[in-house]
């Protein structure tokens, strides 16, 4: 059933376009509850290690998309020189959703309304599986790293903390 209800999220309709091997993971996790990311993997029964966090942050001006382990916080400097730019801020709320097309909370690196730069963080290559927004609050999808990594033609880098 929770396929179903998913349908509708464009990074579902892309994952299923690609057929790429994928599960849905629903969670009732509040918003707004500090250390969510821990929260999410609580609820789920996974590694915090393994459950990833999608920022829209600015470098040298121009929107990038930034995937983390919930378990760290992005190394802005770092994520800078990974997309080739010297300075990074993380991106104002309506930028982001604008450009993304998913509202904070909800925004998944998978299926943006407007294809942007991505950098993932490399601790992801080191596992079979990971846990990204499936594109609205209170679902994730589980997939592997590479078929992220292709998917969103991202590159990867230590941009952790």
């Amino acid at each position: 059933m929770a396929k179903k209800a998913a349908a509708g999220t464009p990074a579902t309709v892309l994952l299923t376009a690609q057929r790429v091997e994928h599960t849905l993971h629903p969670y009732e996790v509040s918003p707004d509850a500090p250390n969510y990311g821990a929260l999410v993997a609580e609820a789920l029964g996974i590694a915090p290690e393994q459950v990833f966090k999608t920022l829209v942050a600015e470098v040298d001006g121009a929107l990038v998309v930034a995937v983390v382990p919930v378990t760290g916080e992005l190394d802005l400097k770092a994520l800078a020189q990974a997309a080739g730019g010297k300075r990074a801020a993380l991106a104002d709320r309506a930028a982001a959703e604008r450009s993304s097309g998913y509202v904070r909370g909800g925004i998944s690196p998978l299926g943006q309304r407007k294809r942007l730069p991505t950098v993932i963080d490399d601790s992801a290559t080191a596992l079979t599986r990971m846990y990204v927004s499936a594109g609205r609050r209170g679902l994730q999808v589980g997939l592997a790293p590479g078929d992220l990594i292709r998917l969103t033609e991202a590159v990867t880098a230590a941009i952790r903390t």
